[in-house]
């Protein structure tokens, strides 16, 4: 039978426990069983925090800053940002971004977050029932479980663009639920990367993550630092296609698309789209075929009908 996280044992050294108290607990996991968990890897034990202090400054970070200031927090190393729900955190992980700490509802500690709090070793996790973290927050949190990590550095153009063959170029894309939805469609259709103009909304917004599912950790992505480099892609091998509505646009099934051995599909912002610079500098424009009457299709879902048509295609026979 599994032990849990907080166990007290009059036997407890006897049975060579590792011990840390904090709070009101005192945190017992036998060594023998976290080595198999990890697998031989020795982690520090996880440091259980009782919510008593609402006002308490290291809640700041999820109670009392905005995207914005979260993003700069700790400049010029980078700022922070907050995963949310055990899938997301544990691909947040597993691309090597560093947990600062863990916010997380009590009934989930021995639960779904269990395996995560181990993961991340000896760095504050912060409880309290749900209905206290929602006051805290001011929503409800996703199975519970919120984690503040350090944000990566990014990777530059060419290494994100390198052995890539099929890549999205996001234009002023700033809805987070639209980016975080046009990850989630570039990671499930097999996209190589994805490129974002500086005016586009953050990857890393709580709310961009959590609708990605996590896949902004899955694929590579870094900003361009001007709307020249859209067109500098072609130093790259790549020929650009521009999504946008134009009498001189060809149909998204032309076969001259996916005979491009390095393609990047373009895509604008909500509600203008592509400037009329970016579709000029493009090799290609192209529409997708619609009826009934309607003209466009909501970015995040032109993305996924793009990705589609225009990505690393297998063969349908294997899925």
């Amino acid at each position: 039978m599994q032990k849990p996280l907080w166990q007290i044992e009059e036997n407890s050294v006897k049975n060579k426990f590792f011990t840390r108290t904090c709070s009101c607990y005192a945190i017992f996991v036998p060594a023998a069983q976290i080595r198999r968990l990890w697998k031989g890897m020795v982690i520090n034990m996880p440091d259980i925090r009782k919510i008593t202090d609402f006002n308490a400054p290291e809640l700041d970070i999820y109670a009392r800053k905005n995207e914005a200031q979260l993003l700069h927090l700790y400049e010029p190393d980078g700022g922070i940002f907050i995963a949310e729900s055990p899938k997301v955190i544990e691909r947040a992980l597993d691309a090597g971004c560093v947990p600062i700490s863990v916010l997380s509802e009590q009934k989930h500690i021995e639960g779904q977050a269990r395996d995560i709090i181990l993961r991340c070793g000896d760095i504050p996790v912060y409880t309290a029932e749900l209905d206290v973290l929602t006051q805290i927050t001011g929503f409800t949190l996703t199975r519970g479980l919120l984690c503040a990590m350090h944000r990566p550095k990014l990777p530059t153009v060419e290494e994100v663009c390198q052995g890539a063959k099929r890549i999205a170029v996001l234009e002023n894309v700033v809805n987070p639920t639209n980016i975080g939805a046009i990850f989630r469609s570039a990671a499930a259709l097999n996209m190589d990367a994805v490129l974002l103009t500086a005016a586009c909304s953050n990857p890393l917004y709580r709310r961009a993550i959590r609708v990605s599912m996590g896949t902004v950790f899955q694929i590579p992505w870094t900003y361009l630092d001007s709307f020249e480099e859209i067109s500098s892609l072609h130093e790259l091998g790549f020929k650009t296609a521009a999504m946008a509505l134009s009498d001189c646009s060809i149909s998204i099934e032309d076969e001259r698309l996916k005979k491009e051995k390095k393609l990047a599909v373009v895509l604008g912002t909500e509600g203008d789209g592509l400037a009329e610079q970016t579709i000029a500098d493009c090799d290609y424009t192209v529409r997708i075929p619609m009826f009934h009457g309607v003209d466009s299709l909501n970015v995040a879902a032109a993305s996924a009908v793009a990705f589609w048509e225009l990505g690393n295609r297998v063969d349908k026979k294997t899925i």
